[in-house]
């Protein structure tokens, strides 16, 4: 039987043989951990005084994992005894990933103990990634390092390293210095990887077993290119200036590389020969060429492996494929998506296979965010990150993106619901231990409780009032122009009624409408009168639109309100108050994570929450992609963790 555990241990014992039966009774035995001993595993052991206990950590390479399916490279077997620690693995790597769950295993145990166990574990892809836009924003080497560092504990082993756009060419060149010319940028000028810098990160990839996929985008987002050179790069020009790059990039910045993405996505070909003369000459240099799909059209053969985007993106036989179709996070919300991220299938199968690679999540930035640390948190890097690595190790999940979308289901018993709670447990104990001093904007949600009405038709006049406003219903039905409206329960802090990606991926409503109006309440126990932070959003701002902030003294354009004890809570003063649509106009603090929590007083007692939810045209001048949906959840006054003895009950039940 596999003994396949869950990437994040959580103060497990695992039901194995090295169990001890005493009295009648299971009681596991412990290995102790000698005082003298500090385990880091990334140098083995480290001394405080005396000598290392003979034979404490054993390592074998061995030729197979019996009961390892798929990735035998990755796969291990872990035996903790009270005597010793024994790890098998066929190569380094599967070491490598057997000392993360070692890792793991004792931070979340006791000081001076681990408990025995028996773990055989693997992967159910072979690619489980993260992807950097540094060609719009960018992120220094020390952050880059940071992300590989932390990830990499988790079973990531893939960065995908997207260098070029239209806004600037991020990767020094010695044979072109013109396109690192501060003149030939359109944003963060003269901000680039030097070729050691680009070999730093590739040695620290390579120490911590994760693959480095570079990204040169060609033929298209190529506008720095052109700037800087003069030519299109489909060209004859073009293309004998491109080899030559390729030839400083595949020999001298990233020589030991495997892997090389080239695009190909968004862009008219206006020279057929371009993309297989380019392919064919990257291959010759001994890499294997990543391309994205909708792009170029391949045939077997013809491409070593296309990385999917949009809705669009399609695997094809014989051509290995990286899922990234749902996964491009600067649309995230920050409660609603890591729900579907989880939940998900990769590509809709259970486990990876020639054709399945696996998948990557990509963190694109259109639109400027002030710095680093807010493109982290904004997009909610970790934990969709920590979710990500979770499912893309153990495979399988209950659905894919497109089945039952973002809302978590509303029977708590339900194997869907208990997975992700019990997940959602594991994240939040590793953002207290392991990401102390990250931006983790995430608390728990799974006892959040709402109920939602039925969308009243309000003919595009956004500020009607509907029965709920004026009284909640005992038995939460309400009659309306002679038709009974009722309402339905839902669970979650972020709560999409409409996704950002319209019907693609479901919400609450199976068919949302145009010009209707949803109300949403709760009711919150307080154990004493206390003043809390309050998380409240009614539009998460994607990372790639132009959108407007709100108009001053509202929510959103479309009227939406907040209500506490039925008085109206008012919205934050909006940082930015512009009125043309630029990405250059860097987003401030229309997202609720990147602005202070709103100071609440809740009552001891019940408290009544409402929110009114209009909606107008799903798209609108101000904001392109319409999010209906809205974010509530009571944190600490500074934002940190969620508020500790509230009960979320819209029946008033404790």
């Amino acid at each position: 039987m596999r003994k396949h555990i869950t990437l994040f241990l959580f103060h497990i014992i695992i039901a194995t043989s090295l169990q001890a039966k005493h009295d009648n009774k299971y009681i596991p035995k412990l290995l102790p951990l000698p005082q003298n001993v500090v385990w880091n595993l990334d140098k083995e052991f480290e001394l405080q005084n005396g000598n290392i206990p003979k034979n404490l950590l054993r390592i074998e390479i061995v030729d197979k994992i019996a009961e390892a399916t798929v990735n035998q490279n990755e796969a291990y077997e872990l035996t903790v005894t009270p005597d010793s620690v024994l790890i098998k693995a066929t190569t380094p790597t599967g070491v490598y990933r057997a000392k993360q769950t070692l890792s793991q295993l004792i931070q979340t145990s006791s000081k001076s103990s681990i408990p025995s166990c028996e773990i055989t574990d693997w992967p159910a892809f072979r690619i489980r990634g993260f992807m950097h836009d540094v060609g719009r924003s960018f992120i220094s080497v020390d952050e880059l390092k940071k992300h590989i560092r932390l990830l990499a504990k988790f079973k990531i082993n893939t960065f995908h390293w997207h260098l070029t756009e239209n806004q600037g060419w991020r990767l020094q060149s010695k044979v072109f210095p013109q396109l690192n010319d501060s003149i030939n940028f359109e944003r963060l000028h003269g901000q680039y990887y030097t070729i050691e810098e680009a070999r730093e990160i590739t040695d620290f990839c390579k120490q911590h077993h994760m693959l480095l996929i570079p990204e040169i985008d060609m033929p298209g987002h190529s506008a720095a290119f052109v700037r800087a050179m003069g030519t299109d790069m489909q060209s004859e020009e073009g293309m004998i200036i491109l080899k030559r790059l390729l030839d400083e990039i595949c020999d001298e910045v990233f020589p030991d590389v495997p892997y090389l993405h080239i695009g190909t996505d968004e862009v008219e070909f206006t020279n057929p020969t371009f993309v297989p003369e380019m392919v064919s000459y990257i291959r010759a240099k001994g890499k294997k060429v990543i391309s994205w799909n909708p792009g170029w059209n391949y045939k077997p053969g013809e491409i070593d492996m296309t990385q999917l985007w949009s809705y669009r993106g399609t695997p094809q036989p014989d051509i290995p494929a990286i899922d990234s179709r749902f996964h491009y996070i600067n649309h995230f919300d920050t409660f609603g998506d890591i729900v579907a991220l989880y939940n998900s299938k990769i590509l809709n199968v259970d486990e990876g296979s020639e054709d399945i690679a696996g998948g990557i999540v990509a963190v694109w930035n259109d639109r400027l965010l002030q710095d680093e640390k807010q493109i982290v948190l904004q997009n909610n890097f970790y934990p969709v990150m920590l979710a990500f690595a979770e499912r893309s190790w153990l495979g399988g999940g209950s659905e894919y993106f497109d089945d039952k979308g973002t809302i978590l289901p509303t029977d708590t018993n339900s194997s869907v619901f208990t997975k992700f709670a019990d997940f959602e447990q594991r994240m939040l104990w590793y953002k207290a231990h392991t990401f102390t001093n990250e931006t983790f904007a995430y608390v728990k949600q799974t006892n959040v409780n709402w109920l939602i009405t039925d969308a009243f038709p309000n003919n595009g006049n956004l500020s009607h009032v509907f029965p709920p406003e004026n009284a909640l219903s005992s038995d939460n039905t309400y009659l309306y122009n002679g038709k009974k409206y009722n309402t339905a329960p839902a669970i979650g802090a972020g709560i999409y009624l409409r996704h950002v990606w319209g019907t693609l991926v479901p919400g609450f409503y199976k068919e949302p409408k145009e010009n209707h109006t949803a109300y949403a309440y709760t009711w919150v126990w307080s154990p004493k009168d206390q003043e809390v932070g309050l998380w409240a959003s009614t539009q998460d701002y994607s990372r790639s639109e132009k959108d407007l902030a709100p108009p001053q003294g509202e929510w959103d354009y479309r009227r939406s309100k907040i209500y506490l004890n039925d008085a109206s809570i008012e919205p934050p003063v909006w940082e930015n108050t512009h009125t043309q649509l630029d990405n250059e106009i860097t987003l401030k603090n229309e997202n609720f994570v990147a602005r202070p929590p709103i100071l609440i007083t809740l009552n001891e007692g019940w408290n009544k929450v409402l929110l009114k939810l209009p909606i107008g045209k799903f798209a609108s001048p101000e904001v392109r992609l319409q999010k209906w949906m809205f974010t509530f959840v009571f944190v600490t006054p500074d934002g940190e963790e969620a508020v500790k003895g509230l009960v979320y009950d819209q029946n008033k039940k404790l």
